[in-house]
């Protein structure tokens, strides 16, 4: 398993808060890893203490915006 410090992926989802290709790339570059490995490891690092702790206010932000993909998800699916 990867392992990478919460801070560091927090301080990527700041300087790149929206995706892109280029975001994509960076990923890459940056953490030696395919994107949606990459998002897998957030999402999961979203629900401990030490990412709320860590930036608070990002960590919310980020949980929100998964929290409505899954929803539209649902919501798409339900059919």
């Amino acid at each position: 398993m990867t392992s990478i410090p919460i801070t560091e992926l927090l301080d990527f989802e700041e300087q790149w808060p929206r995706w892109s290709s280029r975001k994509d790339e960076a990923i890459r570059t940056r953490f030696g890893l395919p994107p949606a490995r990459y998002f897998q490891l957030l999402l999961r690092e979203l629900d401990t203490a030490e990412a709320l702790g860590a930036r608070p206010m990002l960590v919310r932000r980020l949980r929100r915006r998964r929290d409505a993909a899954a929803a539209e998800n649902i919501r798409r699916h339900a059919g």
